[in-house]
């Protein structure tokens, strides 16, 4: 602006002065600080649903054990080949061990009982007050295979009965019967029954009419060993005497000889199979029912949810045994097409509720709006745009609905509803080993560990799916 001064001369305004341009303010500035860059490289929602993810160590943890028991399920068998349905009677009920080793026995010799012909057979006397035997000694040499014992007469004996006993007897109980002598100048006896190398007690009692209360016990201990013809399955030209090392079962074996691993490895198809099948397609279900109720609302939506409540409702252990009975499956049948059927008829309503809110959701949002004013059709708009945002939603669901299959297998399985015999699976193993818990109990635990370690990893690697694929519901570290 051009003011006049006091004498008259005009000139321009000083603060206007200082806003002329000149050459130098059109001169390039060059940047000399630091520059900007990318922080953080543009992902996708699933590269980042990723990286969260593996920030999560619980779930990674599981992610790679679930790997683990995959490959356990899938490569195992190639590497470990072991029938799991062989059955070897002289190896029952074997401890995991990594090494086991038995003597080869000779063949056992006819067994003739020894008669005494000087003692009467059946004298006449009052069973409860004769006393025990003063003698008990082993004939042979006591094995696996056999244990011949014989004691001394009991005048007034007419027979004797013969106990055996994991513990010493103590209290009046000698064990369990494991014979009878009916005859008073018998005095031997073999047993060959189910013998194990551990310590046993053997009892002999006089009896007539009654039975004395007076018993002789002796302990003897079994080592192990393996029948001359076993023994040459295993090595041909094996001799009585020699020590063998049998087949490694790291393991154990069960009430059949069976190897553990082997049928953990077996079972885990079974068990596995039906906690990824039948989730799966009860949900896909789901998916498309909720989808098309979300999408359309109004009566479809009303007639669908309703149904979906109504087999919210049904009983599943109900339906497994109507669907037993109407595909004719008998008691000791295998259960798992009736348990499949039941499983996929009733499970898939929560699928379906979840995918209706989600769609309910998804519909009015802005690029779903625009697709439909750019023409796009109902189902396009369903399969293409709605559908796949809800699939993190359905991803989690699956993944907490398998431990759910895998449990429900094991338990139909352990009440005998589920896989039958010798068919293996995790929950027919411990159906087999509950029966002899307490006196070898990895039997049990070994598959119950398996079921745990793999419901526990499905629920842990679900809950971190949760976290990672809803921001929203992220948890706080």
């Amino acid at each position: 602006m051009i003011i006049t001064d006091p004498t008259g001369a005009k000139k321009l305004d000083s603060s206007m002065s200082q806003n002329i341009l000149n050459p130098q303010d059109f001169t390039l500035v060059i940047h000399t600080g630091p520059k900007q860059e990318i922080a953080r490289p543009s992902l996708s929602y699933w590269q980042d649903a990723w990286i969260r993810l593996k920030a999560n160590k619980q779930a990674l943890i599981s992610l790679i054990i679930i790997c683990l028991l995959l490959l356990f399920t899938l490569i195992g068998p190639l590497v470990w080949r072991v029938d799991p349905a062989e059955q070897i009677l002289s190896r029952i009920s074997e401890s995991p061990s990594l090494t086991h080793s038995a003597i080869v026995l000779p063949p056992l010799k006819p067994f003739v009982a020894e008669v005494i012909p000087t003692i009467e057979a059946a004298p006449q006397a009052d069973g409860a007050i004769l006393p025990a035997p003063t003698n008990l000694e082993w004939l042979d040499k006591p094995s696996v295979q056999s244990v011949r014992m014989r004691w001394t007469p009991v005048n007034g004996a007419a027979g004797y009965l013969i106990y055996r006993s994991l513990e010493k007897p103590r209290g009046g109980f000698w064990g369990l019967p494991v014979g009878t002598v009916t005859s008073g100048n018998i005095v031997s006896f073999e047993d060959t029954f189910n013998l194990k190398p551990e310590t046993i007690y053997y009892s002999v009692l006089a009896q007539n009419g009654a039975t004395s209360t007076h018993a002789i016990t002796r302990e003897i201990t079994l080592t192990p060993g393996i029948a001359l013809n076993e023994a040459r399955v295993l090595q041909p030209n094996t001799q009585p005497g020699d020590k063998i090392d049998y087949p490694l079962r790291p393991f154990g074996t069960d009430y059949l000889g069976r190897d553990l691993l082997a049928r953990l490895m077996s079972g885990a198809r079974v068990s596995l199979f039906i906690g990824l099948f039948a989730p799966f397609i009860s949900i896909l279900i789901g998916i498309i029912i909720g989808g098309l109720a979300g999408f359309f609302g109004g009566a479809t939506d009303q007639w669908l949810m309703r149904f979906s409540d109504f087999v919210l409702g049904l009983p599943f252990l109900l339906f497994m045994i109507l669907f037993r009975v109407a595909l004719g499956k008998g008691a000791g049948e295998s259960g798992i097409t009736p348990m499949l059927i039941a499983w996929v008829a009733l499970a898939w309503p929560g699928a379906a509720r979840l995918t209706r809110g989600q769609i309910l959701q998804l519909r009015e949002a802005e690029f779903v709006q625009a697709a439909r004013i750019m023409g796009a059709k109902p189902f396009y708009l369903l399969i293409r745009h709605l559908l796949p945002n809800t699939f993190g939603v359905i991803l989690v669901s699956l993944t907490f609905a398998i431990p759910g299959a895998i449990f429900t297998e094991a338990f139909l399985s352990f009440i005998g509803m589920g896989v039958a015999p010798p068919t293996a699976s995790w929950g027919s193993m411990c159906n087999d080993g509950i029966q002899t818990f307490l006196t070898y109990p990895h039997e049990f635990l070994t598959p119950a560990l398996f079921i745990s370690i793999a419901v526990l990893a499905f629920n842990l690697l679900g809950d971190g799916l949760r976290d990672a694929l809803d921001p929203k519901l992220r948890s706080t570290p």
